[in-house]
Formats: structure tokens, sequence, C-alpha cells
């Protein structure tokens, strides 16, 4: 089953989620830096669509307002959005590696942990 698909504000609401815990739209809007911070209206509407997509819940009403939390693990949606990028790739990670060890975002850690869970999930799949 394929994972949600995030917009890139999405992406940022749900990162104010996961990190601030339940939150009203205003909390969420106003953990936002000042600079560039959307509008109230584009951060309840945004919220709104996510709550139908089931990506967050309403957890409950306090006054006039209602508090909202992730209703997805962060581990979730980050999968999807690296299944859509490969997808772009034709599934193929090869071009993707290449970029990220090109520009220097990949390091010799980042290698060495992912051999290790390499290691991990071959041990798995021989038991």
């Amino acid at each position: 089953m394929p994972g949600p698909r995030l917009t890139k504000l999405e992406m940022q609401i749900m990162e104010k989620l996961w990190t601030r815990g339940e939150s009203s739209i205003r909390e969420v809007q106003e953990a936002f830096p000042e600079q560039g911070r959307p509008g109230y209206s584009t951060i309840k509407t945004t919220v709104y669509r996510l709550e139908e997509k089931k990506i967050v819940r309403r957890v409950r009403r306090v006054g006039n307002f209602h508090i909202f939390a992730a209703a997805i693990s962060r581990n979730t949606a980050q999968r999807s959005l690296v299944d859509d990028l490969l997808a772009l790739f034709g599934g193929r990670s090869e071009a993707v590696v290449t970029h990220l060890i090109e520009s220097g975002k990949l390091t010799l850690n980042d290698v060495k942990e992912v051999q290790k869970e390499l290691r991990r999930l071959s041990s798995q799949h021989e038991q």
C-alpha cells in the first residue's frame, strides 16, 4: 500500500506536529519562523486537508478550537517521499546515490550505516 503524498507545506506542518506533539492550528502556525510564516487560514485549510487524508487527527476540543496530532509516523511519511523520488528514476537508486555522493551529502558514516542495515536485512531473509 503506498504511503501518503505530502506537499512541502503539509510536510512542514507534520514536522511541527511530530516535534511539538498535540497542537492547535494557531500553535502550528506560530511554530513557523516569523519571516515567511504562512497565514492562519492557509495552515487551517492545510490541516483540514491532512485530516481528510487521515494523516492528522483531532484529539480534543478546547474552548472553540481543536487540538490535532499526527496520525502517521515521521518514518511512514519519509518512506513515502523516498518511494516517490525513486519512482521518478524508474525505481532505480543509482542516480540518487550518485548525486548524494557528488554533492557531499552522503558521508562515509552514512555508507557504514547503510551497510549495517543491509547486513541486518540479509540475516533476516536467511532465517
